[in-house]
Parts: structure tokens; sequence; C-alpha cells
């Protein structure tokens, strides 16, 4: 699963870091140099396009406890400060995660509405494989009307995951193909409706006057407004629109693996009282996250995001074969599958850059700072192992030279690729010799430290 870039929060992070840094260069904090810090800390945060309401309250609140007994009679008075920006941003995001709405009498309905364009259609796709991995079995409904693709895209979604879809048409009402698909989740032993609405270019009165129609006929537990992150403040004032309208139980952000500057996902919980539920972080369909605000605001701070890592890992972790490792790595028989293996679960958890940025510290380090992780190497390892016979993959001492020339021949590389990579499993193989001299205590979930 591909997790949020550090690209859409970078800048900021670096400033804060910066003012941070200084603050904590102070021996003992003043009135002056906190205030000085906190006009630094407001800058930053207009600049990263978080909305100047919010700005101005945050400061404020981040003043009123800095300037107070907390910090200033601490023996570490930058560290506090930092802790109390932490737990202030956490709030002004929402303080915890707040999940689906999924309570009454199945199958219940989850109604998507936002601008075209937002993501509508592919985060049905996504609540539908989040909704699986909780038990329930969902049920796509395409009630876009207006736009065929849509309809069209939702049936193929609905295939690719093998999750029912309602048969709707162009000529169908919006209203009444909301109504009847109830009827058909039921008879397929369905629980959860995801309602695909029609999106429009703005706020439109007559399509909004549509979706309080199937809010009214068919009451979902929950309404979702799935929105752009990348249309920064845009996006507050869309989802302040919508849920004047139709009263929103939440939002799913998407795109947050953009470049944008992150100011919609500071700003939308205290402008508009709802919380952001999820956020889209990559094109697959299951790049949807939970939106937890402590997390969060770890990340932007540069304190990594550890539990999401953990998460991630387990989530992707087969336990069987992790006690199987567990064993073998015991006996010292790590062989090149299980090395290969060990690559194609760290590719599901995400790019490279994304995990090193959820680990505490790394984001400060310089020489990662501007790494561009080359995720094309590690496909590169899977096809070189592929190319090798079952007895190489287990005696990695018989790959002699005429048969490295054929592996590289074999996977599309060259021999100097093949070199690189026994090179790198041999210096493997004797991290684990060290790590089973001190015990089994650096192995995990049946992940490797590297």
């Amino acid at each position: 699963m591909n997790l949020m870039s550090e690209a859409m929060f970078d800048n900021l992070s670096d400033r804060l870091n910066i003012i941070f840094k200084k603050l904590k260069g102070h021996g003992k904090l003043t009135e002056k140099n906190i205030e000085e810090g906190l006009r630094e800390v407001r800058m930053a945060l207009l600049e990263a396009d978080v909305h100047y309401k919010v700005v101005k309250q945050f400061i404020a609140d981040i003043k009123q406890r800095a300037l107070g007994q907390e910090v200033m009679a601490s023996l570490t008075p930058g560290q506090q400060v930092i802790k109390i920006v932490n737990e202030e941003l956490t709030k002004v995001m929402g303080s915890r995660h707040e999940d689906l709405n999924i309570s009454g009498a199945a199958p219940v309905s989850i109604m998507l509405v936002g601008l075209q364009g937002s993501g509508k259609t592919t985060t049905a796709g996504k609540l539908a494989v989040l909704l699986r991995k909780k038990g329930r079995k969902p049920y796509l409904v395409p009630a876009d009307v207006y736009r065929p693709a849509a309809i069209d895209q939702l049936k193929k979604l609905g295939e690719q995951l093998a999750v029912p879809v309602f048969p709707s048409n162009p000529e169908m009402d919006p209203v009444q193909i909301c109504q009847t698909a109830r009827a058909f989740a039921q008879k397929d032993g369905c629980d959860t409706l995801l309602l695909d609405t029609a999106g429009r270019l703005h706020i439109d009165e007559e399509l909004m006057a549509e979706l309080c129609r199937i809010r009214d006929e068919v009451k979902p537990s929950d309404i979702l407004l799935v929105a752009d992150a990348m249309t920064g403040q845009d996006a507050v004032n869309i989802a302040g629109s919508f849920d004047k309208m139709l009263n929103i139980g939440g939002i799913v952000l998407t795109k947050m693996d953009g470049d944008a500057r992150g100011g919609a996902a500071i700003s939308i919980k205290s402008i508009t009282n709802k919380p952001i539920k999820f956020i889209g972080v990559g094109e697959k369909l299951g790049d949807l996250e939970p939106f937890h605000p402590d997390r969060m605001s770890s990340r932007i701070l540069g304190m990594g995001d550890v539990l999401t890592m953990i998460e991630k890992a387990q989530s992707i972790v087969d336990q069987k074969k992790a006690a199987e490792l567990e064993k073998k790595l015991k006996k010292n028989q790590f062989t090149l599958e299980d090395f290969r293996d060990q690559m194609i679960q760290i590719r599901k958890m995400g790019s490279l850059n994304d995990i090193i940025s959820m680990i505490p510290g790394m984001g400060k380090i310089k020489q990662l700072k501007n790494l561009k992780a080359d995720e094309k190497e590690l496909v590169k390892i899977e096809a070189v192992i592929n190319s090798m016979t079952s007895l190489e993959r287990r005696q990695y001492t018989i790959i002699n030279g005429s048969r490295r020339k054929r592996i590289a021949k074999g996977s599309g590389t060259s021999v100097q690729d093949v070199n690189r990579l026994l090179k790198n499993y041999t210096q493997v193989l004797k991290m684990l010799k060290k790590i089973n001299k001190g015990g089994m205590r650096g192995i995990k979930q049946g992940m490797l430290p590297f």
C-alpha cells in the first residue's frame, strides 16, 4: 500500500523543525523568544494554506499554554513547547479517529457526495476493500446517471474486486436506483450499500436537491464528502456548503499523496466541525487510510508514525509464513526465496520513502531528506531471484559465472545486477547471524529490519 507522501507537508515540516531547533537552543525561554517563535509558526501555517481563522486560534491557544508554568518552570522548555504544539495540532485536526457510522438494520447505506473529479467512484471501491477487511459485505451502487463513464467505472471496479454492483443505466432515476438497490443487496446477502452519487463542477441547486431527496428516501447511516486535498482552502469551503445542505457525517480527503501544501487537512475540522474520516494516499484500491489526527500531527512535526507502520506490517504479514520464517532464521536457513518474499512484503507496505518517513527522526536526517528510493530496484531483485532455479535459490554458493550470465539474461538485467543482489544477500546473512547470537528480539511480526 502506498502511504501518504511527505511532499504534502514537506515545507511545513522543514519550517517547523527550524523554528523548534531555535527554541531548543535557548537554555531558558522568555516571553520574547516564545512570541518570536510563535510568529514564525504562524507564518509557516499560513504559507501551508491553513485557514487564517484556524491559525489565529491555534497560536492563541499555544501562547496561553507556553507562557504558563507548564513551560516556564520546565527544565526542558523547548521540548515542552514542541509537546504543546503537537497536542494543539492534534486537537485542531480532531483529537481522535472517527470511523464510519454503520449502525442500524442491515443493509445500511453510506452515501458518497462531492464535486466532479474529487475521486468519489474510486473512493467507493476503496471503501469496499476496507469494509471487506472489517468482515462486512459491501454492495456498490452507481447513482451518477449523468456521467455514463461513472457507471461503467464502478461496474469494472466491482468486477475487479468481486463485489456485486447494482445494474444501473443512464435512463434510471437516481433516487429510484438507491431505493431499489437495497432489495438487491439483501438478495445478494450484502450488509453495506455504497452509493456513488452524481458529481458537479460547482455547487448546483438542482443536483443538490437530488442529493437531499436521496438522503431523505434512503436515510443513509453516514454521508461522506469526498474532497480533493489538492484544492486547498476550496476543499474547506466546499465541505461547508455540502454540510449546510446535507449535514454530512465526515470527509474523505483524496490525493493526499500529491504535493499540495496540506492546509485543508489541518483546517477542515475546525471550520466545518466535521471529522476527516479517511485519506486517499494513492491510486491503488488499497490506498485508503483511516485518518488519525495524533499520528498526522506527529508526521507533520517530523516525529514519525510508528503505529501506522506497525499496522501496515501486520496487515500484510501471513502469520503462518511468519512462524515458518522465524524457525528458519533461528537455524540460519534464510534462503534467497525468503529474501524475495521479504522484498515483496516491503513493497506491499508502500514506497520506501514513505516507510522511512514513518520512522521517528528519519525525516530530520539530511542524507535521507532528498533521498528518492528507486522502487524499480525491488522489482529488479524479484526478477533476478525468479530467474534462478529452485536449487540456486536454496544454495546460492553454486551460482558461478555462467549461471550469473544465464540469470541476468533470463531476468532482463545485467551480471552486475546479479552480483549486487548476491552481495546484499550475503550481508543480510551476516547480520542475521549476529542477531541470532543476541537472540531473536530484533525480529518482529515476520518482517526483517532491512
